[in-house]
């Protein structure tokens, strides 16, 4: 049993690395859809994965195109600012994926609104100013809602 995280075009060494280390704490699959605003092999990754980098399972994509036609049979959450749902009202299942956009812009506008019906959100302030959460934390959040539904599996 497996979740997955996608990260398409990741631009921020440190979200990609403690995404990273929850993956590794928490037997899911990462994904990185290239391109990169950075190596893999950068210490800053490294860093905020500490220990955990190599016991990461980890698939990296050339591109969104790429990574789609690979994964095409699987549901796919889009995690945007623009969902038209709340995380928690997904009912999450074994090998479900969860994407993520780059810090600066989110998953690209025609490609969630291509994929609408499976866009979600996290609530926030209409008050704030500001555009969304950090990555990493936006990450754990609906990783570990989806986690929660499955009862974490292989988890104590």
């Amino acid at each position: 049993m497996a979740l997955h995280i996608v990260l398409v075009e990741p631009e921020i060494p440190p979200n990609t690395g403690n995404i990273a280390r929850t993956c590794a704490a928490t037997d899911t699959v990462l994904h990185l859809v290239e391109p990169l605003g950075f190596s893999i092999d950068e210490k800053a990754v490294r860093r905020a994965g500490l220990d955990y980098w190599p016991y990461v399972k980890l698939e990296t994509h050339k591109s969104l195109d790429a990574f789609m036609e690979k994964y095409k049979d699987h549901t796919m959450y889009l995690a945007t600012t623009k969902g038209g749902h709340v995380y928690t009202e997904v009912s999450y299942k074994d090998e479900d994926m969860i994407l993520f956009g780059r810090e600066t812009a989110g998953l690209p506008k025609d490609f969630i609104e291509e994929h609408k019906e499976n866009a979600i959100r996290i609530p926030m302030s209409e008050s704030v100013r500001l555009r969304s959460f950090n990555l990493s934390n936006s990450a754990n959040i609906i990783l570990f809602e989806a986690l929660r539904q499955l009862s974490f599996p292989g988890l104590k």
